[in-house]
């Protein structure tokens, strides 16, 4: 009896704080838990939070319902008489002066599971370090959390202020929290299907049904047709597992502790409902229907193989996408907007048109291979179209290439300031609206006269990724013609001193209807988007809230810092200016040539090389959320 007395006590306890929308102080968990809400931004899962206001002029502390009431504007004009409006809001009270300032604005962070408290400041607040460490101690004196508060420092001035030995506050950086994240959301969405659990090193042998949710015990490469997944291991929010992912519109989730997780075991080969949300996910058993797979209407691809000549990209090819490939096309785009603002773009760019690709698979030992996999008599054994994919590619590498091509690439570079030369992908069916194809092919490099890494094996390499098992299987699932996939191949210098390279996306993937772009980037030739075991890259937001200001004063969020590089910034706040100006020229340069009506974002592949730390731009393409 006294039981339920005790839990309904705290049901009217709990109700009753949450009717309330402000209070002085936070006395235990239980008030946090009443006003607790999302974040601002979504660039953690997993963490729960609640706004503060402190009023400078009254001398009030103010944690308040941040489920009822969103942003600290809000509040400050809803209930404590603010009415200057937005922009003056956030002009004056994210100012380095107090004068300035009516209010002081801040979060109270809590990773779930743990005992990890965080104080944290949006990244475009000046406040001056005496400021933060005053308004520090009065979170930590009027909340019940006591020693365990630290202070997040997510923006380069903050970081500088600690560096200078500024704060004598607890201080934390990203892998304080990232090293906490248990629970990921990768691709946000709710399935009904059958709850499986397979090896990665498997899936080349068994295919699961299109109608379950799986569990995998790692990333895989070739994303398997089915209704979810759930895989064992963090995910960088620009992987090619999250932009497929977002492609086939399906929930995916990191969930580092699924093994461990009993209830998630107790309902496998069980029918389930799967959600899966920025803070949370659910997994329950249900008797919905499994929503049956509508049938993709077949895409047709363009070939045009009436262009033999190697295409130099230094002036924009007319339609040049049915003979070179969106790719290729890209690039020539590219090296136009260089010339209007500063950004280099990879030396001596040519491309090979699909001519060369189509008149080497019409051999004799390739064509019939190929005519037999689409005939298809055994779609459903993954074994046997593995079997057929490789026996392409053999083919197709064992083949002799055109010697004409090989000449010809020969007198292009005799004269080139470089000897390494990279080999891209520029397929009729990547970097489209609807498919972008991150990651299907491959790209190889071939030396100038070098008679083992030759430009003959880089480039047969090449084109026998058309036949990789992910973009077979990729392209069948989204119903793109495999009678008409061409590979033309995208040719420039290699890049064998690269300092740093990264991946920009033209908005700010973790805050809606929010300006700026989003950034991952990784030391030297480490890769941001398939990562190795274990590795994390720097990756943050840089945005300017007034947008409309001709003085570009960018504020940068960090949600974490390389791990091969000590977890100091990879660029300067100068770099990283520079770099969000040319961004946002290529997004809007690249919605013309597109002829889109209105800006879209983009997905724009980037190096920093040499000394010099040259910005080198070498891909662009649409970005598919």
């Amino acid at each position: 009896m006294k039981k339920y007395i005790y839990i309904l006590f705290s049901l009217f306890v709990f109700s009753t704080l949450n009717a309330q929308r402000f209070l002085p102080s936070l006395k235990d968990y239980e008030a946090f838990k009443a006003f607790k809400g999302k974040p601002l931004s979504d660039k953690f899962s997993n963490i729960e939070s609640v706004k503060i206001v402190y009023d400078l002029r009254k001398q009030k502390m103010y944690y308040f319902n941040s489920r009822i009431i969103l942003h600290h504007y809000d509040f400050a004009t809803e209930y404590l008489g603010y009415d200057k409006g937005v922009e003056v809001f956030n002009t004056e009270n994210y100012s380095n002066s107090l004068k300035d300032r009516d209010f002081l604005l801040g979060n109270l962070n809590h990773i779930k599971d743990t005992n990890k408290w965080i104080f944290e400041l949006a990244a475009s607040d000046h406040m001056q370090a005496s400021q933060i460490e005053w308004f520090y101690n009065q979170v930590k004196s009027t909340s019940f959390i006591g020693d365990d508060l630290k202070f997040y420092l997510n923006d380069p001035e903050k970081l500088e202020l600690f560096q200078q030995n500024k704060f004598k506050i607890p201080c934390v950086k990203s892998d304080y929290i990232f090293n906490e994240i248990k629970y990921q959301q990768v691709v946000s969405g709710t399935a009904i299907g059958t709850l499986k659990q397979y090896k990665i090193k498997d899936l080349d042998k068994i295919k699961p049904n299109s109608d379950e949710i799986i569990i995998l015990d790692g990333t895989p490469n070739i994303l398997p047709d089915v209704k979810g997944i759930i895989v064992n291991e963090l995910q960088t929010p620009l992987s090619h597992l999250v932009l497929l992912g977002k492609n086939r519109k399906i929930p995916i989730m990191a969930y580092i502790v699924v093994d461990k997780d009993n209830n998630i075991k107790k309902l496998l080969s069980k029918k389930v409902e799967f959600k899966v949300e920025i803070d949370s996910f659910y997994i329950k058993e249900t008797t919905k229907k499994i929503a049956e797979k509508k049938s993709s209407k077949k895409k047709k691809l363009t070939i045009d193989n009436s262009v033999t000549e190697l295409v130099d990209l230094s002036s924009i090819p007319k339609k040049g996408v049915n003979f070179i490939g969106s790719k290729a096309q890209n690039m020539a785009y590219l090296i136009a907007i260089s010339k209007e603002i500063s950004f280099k773009t990879p030396e001596n760019a040519h491309a090979i048109p699909f001519y060369f690709y189509t008149k080497h698979i019409q051999k004799p030992s390739i064509s019939p291979l190929i005519n037999e996999l689409l005939a298809n008599p055994n779609k459903d054994s993954i074994i046997w179209i593995n079997k057929k994919l490789k026996e392409i590619r053999d083919a197709i590498k064992k083949e002799k290439i055109d010697p004409e091509l090989i000449a010809k690439l020969n007198q292009t570079f005799k004269n080139a300031s470089f000897k390494n030369f990279r080999f891209r992908s520029s397929t009729n069916a990547e970097d489209l609206d609807d498919f972008n194809g991150a990651g299907l092919y491959d790209s190889k490099t071939g030396i100038l006269g070098d008679s083992i890494k030759s430009f003959e094996k880089a480039i047969k390499q090449v084109w026998a990724s058309v036949w990789n098992e992910a973009s077979y299987n990729e392209r069948e699932l989204f119903g793109i013609d495999q009678q008409n996939i061409a590979m033309g191949v995208l040719v420039h210098r290699s890049f064998p001193d690269e300092l740093a390279n990264g991946v920009v996306i033209t908005k700010n993937v973790f805050r809606k209807n929010f300006p700026g772009i989003t950034v991952n980037i990784q030391k030297g030739e480490n890769s941001v988007v398939k990562p190795e075991k274990g590795e994390i890259c720097e990756q943050f937001t840089a945005y300017q809230i007034d947008e409309e200001n001709k003085e570009l004063d960018l504020d940068i969020d960090y949600t974490s810092n390389s791990n091969l590089n000590n977890n100091q910034p990879l660029l300067s706040e100068k770099e990283i200016t520079l770099l969000y100006k040319i961004s946002k020229t290529i997004e809007k340069k690249m919605s013309r040539y597109w002829r889109k009506s209105s800006f879209n974002p983009v997905d724009i592949e980037f190096k920093i090389v040499n000394e010099n730390r040259d910005l080198y731009i070498k891909q662009v393409r649409p970005f598919n959320d």
